[in-house]
């Protein structure tokens, strides 16, 4: 469902149509009778989501606000942008929605909203270069330390919407999309879209057991099957290592995340298979999981017991295999595709998810 939302509309298309009244009148949709006495454009990063790097020059009011000097305007402003309107409205559901209510580590967000006449969608927020964090790479693995304090966060977020009637039609959450809902993986999964990216290095990257197009489309179907079997809860829906960063006391943080409703234990797989080296993931995983079902008991939830979310956990590290094998270079890299794959495709030998999709009938 795309929405509309009255607020700082008609939303600019153009960097052009960013001056000083509608900006004004965007930030005060967060921090009312804000005044903004002038702004200059240091940097444009064009691309499926466009980053506009902006210095504000606010008022006493916008200071007391605590609004950031430096931000990031981030909307659809290329020629392809109105014709992917549901991956701006994700990121406003995000930041207008979902973090809000359920207090996600994020960067601090002062404006959020969807125009669907326009099919365009915009949110400013603080621009994170400007503070002491770490922004996370996806060619730099994390320790098991570090991915189990996020875990932790992600088990308080998970706890949150764990089941709830929020859910459900009627409830706050219940617009999110379900993750495989649509077949947009399935689409990839044509003879020769599925033959150009086992040619690729990621490919030539993944053990052959995972190479057959057949196969990989029947997992997706499995996990479709399981997860609906599952709790559901409110996910991130995509915490590889470029959309996290790290406080400077240690704490996690997340970004870009496109919401949704789906099994936890998906989001678990998918982010340890990303962000652990394979090795530090052979020997912390089991525990890793151990650490997120503990940290969910603390938080109210009674989770399945290890050796059944183990057994999830396997089924799901098909899911993120899926989705670098099939990434177009528009979204990341070839190098960064080619070390997702591969950890993924070494996560699941080591933990035979052939076997553990098979076990769902």
């Amino acid at each position: 469902m795309i929405e509309d939302i009255a607020t700082a509309a008609p939303l600019p298309l153009s960097i052009d149509e960013i001056d000083r009244a509608w900006l004004t009148e965007a930030l005060r949709t967060r921090a009312p009778g804000v005044g903004l006495e002038d702004f200059a454009i240091t940097k444009v990063d064009n691309g499926t989501c466009t980053k506009i790097y902006i210095d504000l020059s606010l008022d006493e009011a916008g200071r007391t606000a605590g609004i950031a000097r430096k931000v990031i305007l981030k909307g659809g402003f290329e020629a392809h942008s109105r014709a992917m309107p549901y991956m701006h409205l994700a990121e406003v559901r995000s930041y207008r929605d979902v973090i809000p209510a359920l207090k996600l580590p994020s960067p601090a967000c002062y404006f959020a909203e969807f125009d669907a006449e326009r099919a365009q969608g915009i949110i400013i927020m603080e621009d994170l270069n400007a503070r002491e964090v770490t922004l996370c790479h996806p060619l730099r693995p994390h320790t098991p330390d570090a991915v189990a304090r996020r875990l932790r966060e992600l088990a308080r977020f998970h706890a949150q919407s764990w089941n709830s009637p929020e859910l459900k039609p009627g409830g706050r959450f219940a617009m999110l999309d379900r993750m495989l809902d649509g077949g947009h993986l399935q689409a990839y999964l044509t003879p020769e879209v599925w033959q150009r990216f086992l040619d690729m290095p990621r490919g030539r990257a993944a053990s052959v057991r995972f190479h057959g197009r057949e196969w990989m489309a029947t997992a997706l179907d499995k996990i479709q099957l399981l997860a609906d079997r599952l709790p559901e809860v409110v996910v991130h829906g995509d915490t590889h290592l470029g959309n996290l960063y790290v406080e400077a006391d240690g704490t996690p943080g997340f970004f870009d995340s496109v919401p949704h409703r789906w099994a936890p234990l998906c989001e678990v797989a998918y982010h340890m298979a990303c962000a652990l080296d394979q090795i530090d993931r052979r020997d912390c995983e089991r525990d890793l999981v151990a650490g997120y079902l503990d940290a969910l008991r603390e938080n109210g939830v009674t989770p399945p017991p290890l050796d059944e979310a183990m057994r999830h956990y396997a089924a799901f590290l098909a899911f993120g295999f899926c989705i670098f094998m099939v990434n177009d270079a528009v979204w990341q890299p070839e190098a960064i595709n080619t070390a997702y794959t591969a950890r993924f495709s070494a996560a699941m030998v080591d933990n035979d998810t052939l076997g553990a999709l098979d076990a769902v009938i």
